[in-house]
């Protein structure tokens, strides 16, 4: 659905991106997770048609966004990090202003406006001048527009960018609500929105992706280690003894307060060690409380991976 190859863009001299590639498929919920100033808003006006790249190439629902850009652009919903909205028009005269703009016919704009309404819970403000609605609100409406159209990709800019808690919340749920029926570009600096909301995290640092994979996924690459977490009612000492005793286990260690003392479990693989320690407790006639997989967090990753790309070009300067 989406396929950037290559992707540069110089503001003079500077690189604001260098050689971005990626892709996502129909229904894919994908985050682009960086910095201010990594590069994410170039990459995604670039996709939008926004701006030319000046090297490489991307394709949106198989439509050069350059040389066919008004066809790709027919695919596409657009939320800019600044939602352009008319504060003097009321929610249901600015859909249908955006939708004259596209050019839908009346039938199909009304049936679109009732729905994204419904979809982004503005019922309550459908005749409320935007210039009265919150910040929160205000990005409800944006997000609206960019559907309007029933695009089959939607590209969000930093969506929850400077709403209270609650909307944010309810934003996230919205966007997230949308996967599957669209495909969705969503940027962020803010490392747990990408982690709840997103299917693949794309880590993009000085204008060069770093890592794109799922989250447990890249953490599981970067430990290289699988790392379990259980909680087992029984003799502490024996259960101890008897987890470091399993094929593969490297070590076992206690983790949590002495009223629920629970054990970290690593091995230096891959290896899903859940099924033999499920079976290695309950043989021993033990009661199984909790057990989950572990690993780095979002930030973990993206802090590991930022200083390593940091190193390296440390490494590489005479």
């Amino acid at each position: 659905m989406i396929e950037a190859i290559n992707l540069t863009k110089y503001y003079g001299d500077f690189p604001a991106i260098e050689n971005v590639s990626f892709s996502a498929e129909k229904g894919e919920v994908v985050g682009f997770l960086g910095p201010n100033g990594s590069g994410k808003t170039t990459t995604m006006r670039i996709l939008t048609g926004y701006m030319p790249p000046t090297a490489g190439t991307a394709t949106v629902a198989g439509y050069d966004v350059v040389t066919n850009s008004l066809d790709a652009r027919r695919h596409i919903g657009y939320l800019p990090e600044t939602v352009p909205l008319y504060l003097d028009m009321t929610v249901r005269s600015y859909l249908e202003f955006q939708g004259s703009l596209r050019g839908m016919a009346s039938k199909k704009m009304q049936g679109g406006i009732d729905k994204v309404i419904e979809l982004c819970r503005l019922e309550d403000y459908y005749t409320t001048d935007i210039a009265k609605l919150s910040k929160g609100f205000r990005q409800r409406v944006g997000i609206a527009q960019a559907l309007l159209h029933d695009p089959d990709v939607l590209i969000l800019d930093e969506p929850t960018l400077g709403i209270d808690p609650r909307q944010v919340v309810e934003t996230r749920q919205i966007i997230k609500g949308l996967g599957g029926g669209h495909t969705v570009i969503l940027s962020s600096h803010i490392l747990a929105e990408v982690s709840m909301v997103c299917d693949r995290v794309l880590i993009i640092h000085e204008g060069h992706i770093v890592a794109m994979d799922r989250p447990e996924d890249l953490a599981r690459r970067l430990e290289g280690v699988s790392r379990v977490v259980v909680e087992v009612r029984g003799p502490l000492r024996e259960v101890e003894a008897t987890l470091r005793q399993i094929k593969g286990v490297e070590r076992v260690s206690r983790v949590g307060p002495e009223d629920r003392v629970r054990f970290q479990v690593e091995c230096a693989s891959t290896r899903d060690l859940r099924p033999v320690i499920a079976q290695t407790v309950t043989g021993k006639g033990w009661g199984l409380i909790e057990m989950q997989a572990g690993g780095l967090s979002l930030e973990d990753i993206f802090l590991r991976l930022t200083e390593e790309t940091e190193a390296a070009k440390g490494g590489r300067k005479p």
